[in-house]
C-alpha cells in the first residue's frame, strides 16, 4: 500500500465513530480464548472436532434446527466443503449472482467448475429466479442463492426451479444467520447452508464458518472434507483441506452463538427506528416481504448521488460502507459481457448504514438527520 494511501485509511480509521460494523467480545470470550491456551489444546485433527468445535457445532444445531452442522474455518471454506460435498467439478456450472461477496464465485471456481453470473431483484438485492431459468444449461448442477445483507431469497421459486431441473442447491447465507422465512431459519432450506463467521458478521469466532444439513451421508463427507479427506489417522479416502476451526475460534464462537438472539434483537430495534426516520424521503430503504424476518446484518439503502453522499457521511464519522461497488462479472478474474441490468444498477446507488447493536438510538436520530439532509441537498 502505497504510503499517501495508508495515510488516508489512517485518518478515517481514528475519524469514523460509528464503524459499519464490529465484533462484540466481552469478558465471557476473552475467559474461553484463555481457557483453550492454558489447556494447550489449541485444535484437533479428530474426525468430530475438539470439545469446542463439538459444543459450537451442537449449538448451531439447536439454534438453526438442523441434524447436523460441520465448522470450518472460514465462510469460503464453508461453501468449498458444500460444493466438494456434492461432487461439483471441472465441466460443471453453477449459477450464482454477480451481486454479492467474490468468495461466492471463488469458491466454485476453486471446483474446477464455472460461475454463471445471474441479476438480482431489484427490490431486495437477492438473486431473481427468472434469471436463473435463463441460464439452465445441461451442463449446470446447483444453485447458489445469496442472502445478501441478511434478505432472503426467493426461496419457494428456487425450490420450484431446483425441483424441474434436478438441480442442487447451497445457501450461500453468510450474512443471514438468524433471518428466517415463514418461521424457518435461512441456510436450512436445501442440501446445505453455509455461514460466515467474520468479525462483520452477525456473530464472530475472529474467522469461521459452518455448514448446516439434514443429510447424514452429506455430513459425514462434510467430516472427511476439513480435514484432507481422513476418519481416521492417515487413511484420506476422499478429497479434502485443511479446513478445521481451531479450538480458541470455535471457543469464541459458542459464546457468541449464545448472544445471537439479543444481538438480532438490537438490529432489529435500530432498523426499525432508522426506517421510521427514513420513510418519508426519496431513498429506496429496505423492507422485510411477507413471511420473513430479517436478521440485519446490514441495512442497506439506494440512493442518487451515493458516491458523494458516502463520501460525506464518512467525514461526519458514520462509517457507512458499499457492498458491493464492482459486481463479480466484471472483475478481472471473470470478466465477461453479461448484461446485468439490476446488478449493475444496484453497484452504483447502494449504501449500507450502521444498525449494530453497538449503535445507539441516538446515533440512530444522527444518522438518519444527516442521510436526510445530504439528499436533499
Amino acid at each position: 500500500m502505497c504510503s499517501d494511501c495508508l495515510y488516508t485509511v489512517v485518518l478515517m480509521t481514528k475519524f469514523v465513530k460509528i464503524p459499519i460494523n464490529t465484533p462484540i467480545l466481552g469478558k465471557e470470550e476473552l475467559s474461553a480464548v484463555v481457557s483453550v491456551v492454558k489447556s494447550g489444546g489449541l485444535t484437533s485433527a479428530s474426525k468430530d472436532g475438539g470439545k469446542n468445535v463439538q459444543e459450537f457445532e451442537k449449538l448451531v444445531r439447536t439454534f438453526v434446527k438442523t441434524k447436523y452442522a460441520v465448522s470450518v474455518n472460514s465462510g469460503t471454506a464453508a461453501l468449498q466443503a458444500a460444493l466438494y460435498a456434492l461432487d461439483i467439478k471441472k465441466g460443471d456450472e453453477v449459477i450464482v449472482p454477480s451481486f454479492t461477496f467474490v468468495a461466492s464465485a471463488n469458491a466454485i471456481a476453486s471446483t474446477g467448475a464455472k460461475p454463471v453470473f445471474v441479476d438480482i431483484l431489484k427490490e431486495n438485492f437477492t438473486i431473481d429466479p427468472d434469471s436463473i431459468t435463463k441460464k439452465i444449461t445441461r451442463k449446470t448442477k446447483a444453485i447458489m442463492p445469496v442472502h445478501l445483507y441478511g434478505h432472503i431469497s426467493s426461496l419457494d421459486r428456487i425450490r420450484e426451479i431446483s425441483k424441474k431441473h434436478n438441480l442442487s442447491v447451497v445457501e450461500d447465507a453468510a450474512q443471514s444467520l438468524g433471518s428466517t422465512f415463514k418461521g424457518k431459519q435461512t441456510g436450512t432450506f436445501f442440501e446445505l447452508g453455509c455461514y460466515s463467521l467474520y468479525p462483520g458478521k452477525v456473530i464472530t469466532s475472529g474467522e469461521g464458518g459452518v455448514i448446516v444439513t439434514n443429510n447424514k451421508k452429506l455430513y459425514e463427507k462434510l467430516q472427511m472434507i476439513r480435514n484432507h479427506g481422513m476418519v481416521k489417522g492417515y487413511d484420506s479416502k476422499i478429497f479434502g483441506l485443511n479446513l478445521r476451526l481451531p479450538e480458541i475460534n470455535a471457543a469464541i464462537a459458542k459464546i457468541q452463538i449464545k448472544k445471537l438472539p439479543e444481538f438480532i434483537q438490537s438490529r432489529r430495534r435500530n432498523a426499525k427506528l432508522l426506517s421510521d426516520l427514513l420513510s418519508d424521503t426519496k431513498i429506496k430503504i429496505p423492507f422485510e416481504r411477507k413471511h420473513e424476518k430479517f436478521n440485519w446484518s446490514l441495512y442497506t439503502i439506494a440512493t442518487k448521488n451515493r458516491d458523494s453522499i458516502l463520501k460525506k457521511l464518512n467525514s461526519k464519522g458514520i462509517g457507512a460502507a458499499v457492498y458491493y461497488p464492482i459486481p463479480v462479472h466484471k472483475i478481472p478474474i471473470y470478466k465477461n459481457k453479461s448484461k446485468l441490468t439490476n446488478t449493475d444498477w444496484a453497484s452504483k446507488h447502494v449504501l449500507s448504514l450502521p444498525v449494530h447493536p453497538n449503535v445507539s438510538s441516538k446515533n440512530i436520530e444522527y444518522i438518519a438527520k444527516t442521510v436526510r439532509d445530504l439528499v436533499n441537498e
